[in-house]
């Protein structure tokens, strides 16, 4: 489910609105599209959001960076892209 949130947002530089607030979101790809990287800063605030994101033969494996998983998962969940 996590996987489908993250492949709406485009590869390079976007912007999504998340708890009201704007946030300049980038995501780059690895390893053929198995391997994701997201930092989503809040645009004029101090606010991020960082992740790495996993695909493996046996399962797919969610790795924030410095930040409580459900945070991360809140955001992709609720992100609005703009």
């Amino acid at each position: 489910m996590l996987l489908k949130k993250i492949r709406t947002i485009p590869l390079g530089y976007s912007e999504v609105i998340f708890m009201d607030k704007k946030y300049g979101v980038t995501l780059t790809e690895f390893n053929n599209g198995k391997s994701l990287k997201i930092f989503a800063k809040e645009l004029g605030g101090n606010d991020f959001i960082s992740l790495n994101y996993y695909i493996t033969n046996q399962n797919e494996l969610l790795k924030p960076c410095e930040m409580p998983k459900q945070k991360v998962i809140q955001f992709l969940n609720q992100m609005i892209l703009i």
